[in-house]
């Protein structure tokens, strides 16, 4: 019987390592299934907090009245890792965000969301002429390199500046800014950059944007990104 604790400890330590790691969570376009415990809204997002097969952890979803103790599924589930929440003044090392199934007539859905905000926001035409100067410092690449070394940049930090040619607020807690500098080509896509951040800005703002690129990123709902610049702080 001296085996049982090592098999319990074996047993732990796979349930613990599921529940904090985001790898071991369904990936995008997948669905979460668990009891509420814990409801916190805000302006245009419902957290909860689910206890499920693999353990407890936070989603978010459009605003909608759940009720502590409710059954629910969270579909299209997008994971996202150390999420600041400055509506709740939390970070969560974990969190899911995604749809509350079978509520559409309750609360908007997070991947209409991405689609709507991205099919109505207002751009700059493609035909304007831009040329911002390149960035100086350390790190500094134009928007083509970053879109054509993509990989070679992966998960590391660079320093860009440009021009904001559309800008999506709050989508999936974040502003998705798209930039240019004048750089790259519309015809092979390395001539525009998505760039998420917390921080604001407006169309036409010159920024100098500071973030790590990531490569390969799918959101859900169709809107997917070989290379985008993610964690990013924006400076005019």
């Amino acid at each position: 019987m001296k085996f049982i604790p090592s098999i319990c400890m074996i047993v732990s330590s796979a349930f613990i390592w599921s529940v904090a790691n985001p790898a071991s969570w369904p990936s995008a376009a997948k669905s979460v299934q668990g009891e509420v415990l814990e409801v916190k809204d805000v302006e245009s997002y419902t957290y909860l907090r689910l206890k499920t097969k693999d353990g407890e952890t936070w989603a978010a979803i459009g605003k909608a009245p759940v009720k502590k103790g409710a059954e629910v599924t969270i579909a299209n589930v997008v994971v996202m890792t150390d999420f600041e929440s400055r509506s709740l003044k939390k970070t969560f090392p974990t969190i899911l965000f995604g749809n509350l199934a079978g509520a559409a007539a309750l609360a908007p859905r997070v991947g209409n969301d991405i689609v709507s905000a991205h099919a109505g926001i207002a751009k700059m035409a493609d035909t304007e002429k831009i040329s911002v100067a390149r960035a100086r410092g350390a790190n500094a690449r134009t928007v083509a390199e970053i879109m054509s070394k993509g990989i070679e940049l992966q998960d590391k930090p660079v320093l860009v500046r440009g021009k904001v040619v559309k800008y999506n607020p709050e989508i999936l807690g974040r502003n998705w800014v798209h930039l240019r500098d004048g750089s790259g080509s519309s015809a092979d896509n390395t001539n525009d950059v998505l760039v998420t951040t917390t921080d604001t800005a407006k169309i036409g703002d010159i920024v100098t944007v500071t973030g790590i690129v990531r490569t390969n990123k799918d959101f859900g709902a169709g809107y997917s990104y070989k290379v985008l610049i993610e964690e990013a702080t924006l400076k005019q």
